[in-house]
């Protein structure tokens, strides 16, 4: 028997769907209530920013945002680029002239930028079996898959259709609870696949001191999906 319109639980299906289809294709959606007439969209790399009035019904906002669905979906990769080109000049050039970090300590020699890549790339790869076993039990959720990507705008990101869990070769640059916060970050998208208060506090329940890593990492151009 199908749902008519006007059922909550139609909207909320509704809503759940455009969600999902979003984040297949690398994008958030936040919605926030504000004292606004209007419901306002702003796509930005990876994040679908909704603005709703507080009166707004359920179903309103939920045939809303699934109408703008395929629009976001269309233009993301140019605003994706858009980003990536903004931010992969000064991210380069900071990472070529910064001494070598590794695990956040300085290291007694200079790499240029590819060579760093690299380094970095082998020094992830030999930690991060043993940071996914300690974790996927204390998370209670396990990856199928994990990769290693050069990714300027984020930290990692995760399929969690394919539960495959892709990790940024500049972890290594920061303190090793910086990358085993991202993996319980990740992780914790197997369980939640939105940023929903109860991802947050999954994530906090398997690393209590998750928000110190968190901070260290904001700001440092990537970001977390």
């Amino acid at each position: 028997m199908s749902l008519p319109p006007e059922h909550p639980v139609y909207s909320m299906s509704l809503l759940e769907s455009a969600i999902q289809r979003l984040l297949e294709s690398g994008i958030e959606l936040q919605v926030t209530k504000k004292r606004v007439k209007n419901i306002n969209f702003r796509l930005k790399p990876h994040i679908l920013l909704v603005s709703v009035p507080k009166f707004i019904s359920p179903m309103q906002m939920a045939q809303s945002i699934a109408k703008r669905v395929p629009w976001a979906i269309e233009n993301h990769a140019q605003v994706l680029e858009q980003y990536k080109r903004k931010q992969s000049t000064s991210s380069e050039s900071s990472i070529a002239d910064s001494s070598l970090l590794l695990w956040g300590i300085a290291q007694p020699f200079t790499l240029n930028h590819d060579e760093k890549i690299t380094y970095y790339r082998q020094q992830l790869s030999e930690v991060m079996p043993s940071l996914f076993d300690k974790w996927q039990p204390i998370v209670g959720a396990t990856a199928n898959e994990i990769r290693l990507k050069k990714m300027h705008t984020r930290w990692g990101s995760c399929n969690t259709r394919a539960r495959r869990i892709w990790l940024s070769v500049y972890l290594p640059a920061y303190p090793i609870e910086c990358t085993e916060y991202v993996i319980v970050h990740e992780l914790c998208h197997l369980h939640h696949a939105n940023h929903s208060a109860a991802f947050w506090q999954t994530v906090a329940t398997a690393m209590p001191d998750y928000q110190h890593w968190h901070n260290m990492l904001a700001g440092k151009t990537g970001q977390l999906d």
